[in-house]
């Protein structure tokens, strides 16, 4: 992997775990200040917040492992 794509990969990683955050914040909201009232958003919610983490924590991995490589000369 060369340096341009370990820089596009770390952006897109930032890049999703703003998103990922982001969901887990709506999620804290409707714990905090909607429910029980709300109660049928839980299930949409919890699973975009699980599809925002786990594709963070994908990238993190594809991340983690190019770094380990090392960047292609």
């Amino acid at each position: 992997m060369s340096k341009e794509d370990l820089v596009a990969l770390d952006k897109e990683v930032r890049r999703l775990k703003r998103i990922a955050s982001e969901w887990a914040a709506r999620m804290h909201d409707l714990v905090e200040e909607r429910l029980p009232a709300a109660y049928t958003e839980i299930p949409a919610m919890s699973q975009f917040t699980f599809d925002a983490c786990k594709a963070w924590a994908d990238a993190s991995a594809r991340l983690t492992a190019a770094q380990q490589k090392g960047p292609a000369a």
